[in-house]
């Protein structure tokens, strides 16, 4: 039959090229879970296999509750996470639909300027950041970075909601305008629903560079009962020259987890939101 795949085709088109993905995205995790079960005398052990245990022990993940603010710091994680991306979800919607849905004087050049402010460097604004937080007494508080996150945030959120948003067809929402709806009404009602895809591929982008986020936390966050988990496991696990390897591996294990559970429960609409945000209604 023309076009059949054998058995031959399959694996070197479809089952070699998925097991080498595979091996390249579990490796890391494959890593620190090996060098967090391992103890101190199996992991500074330079004869021994670096992914192999040989007497397992949670003796890190027990040091690392037990002497560091670890639970602290994942709530903190998690409240700045979920209201960064609660406000830029917020914003990013209220940039995108008139941009996408309404026609005005310099709109092309506006939803340009959005795409542009996303591609910044980080680099180039925590200096002017720094000086507003100070201005404003901040510092060392969570405030600071749930303001600042959003800056990272909502242009690509903006981009994103725009190229889902010309998805629907205006039609829809110009019945719903005949039928006497405002169009705060047809937005919330008709629009908005349609775009719930959009909303969660966007809302797991930002919760997962919230979450991830170092250089402001880094910048505005130096009390161990503020920081978050990318902080606090470095700042505390790193003291000097002395690197505690298997609290480290356990800290970055564990506050992985969250992203992970986020994506496996809503990859199906993440995707969807990713490739019907990135093409033109």
């Amino acid at each position: 039959m023309v076009g059949e795949l054998t058995w031959q085709k399959r694996l070197l088109g479809l089952w070699l090229p998925l097991a080498g993905f595979l091996v390249v995205a579990l490796f890391p995790f494959t890593w620190m879970a090996a060098t967090s079960l391992k103890t101190n005398a199996e992991l500074y052990d330079p004869k021994a296999m670096p992914l192999t245990i040989k007497h397992p022990s949670l003796v890190h993940y027990i040091d690392l509750l037990r002497e560091t603010n670890f639970l602290v710091w994942v709530a903190n994680t998690m409240l700045v996470a979920a209201i960064a991306t609660g406000i830029s979800l917020l914003l990013g919607a209220m940039l995108a639909y008139p941009l996408a849905r309404m026609r005005f004087r310099g709109g092309a050049l506006l939803a340009i300027t959005v795409a542009v402010t996303y591609l910044i460097p980080q680099t180039l604004l925590f200096v002017p950041m720094a000086d507003l937080i100070g201005r404003m007494k901040l510092g060392n508080t969570l405030t600071a970075v749930m303001l600042t996150y959003p800056t990272l945030l909502v242009p690509f959120i903006a981009w994103l909601l725009m190229g889902y948003f010309k998805t629907v067809p205006k039609e829809l929402e110009e019945q719903a305008m005949i039928d006497g709806a405002s169009r705060w009404r047809a937005m919330t009602r008709i629009i908005l629903p349609l775009c719930m895809p959009g909303f969660l591929s966007a809302g797991i982008f930002a919760f997962t560079l919230s979450q991830n986020e170092f250089l402001y936390a880094l910048l505005f966050l130096s009390k161990s009962s503020v920081r978050t988990v990318p902080i606090g496991v470095v700042g505390e696990l790193i003291r000097g020259d002395a690197f505690y390897w298997g609290q480290l591996m356990a800290g970055a294990l564990l506050g992985s987890i969250p992203v992970a559970l986020i994506y496996s429960f809503f990859v199906k609409y993440y995707v969807a939101g990713l490739t019907a945000g990135a093409v033109k209604g």
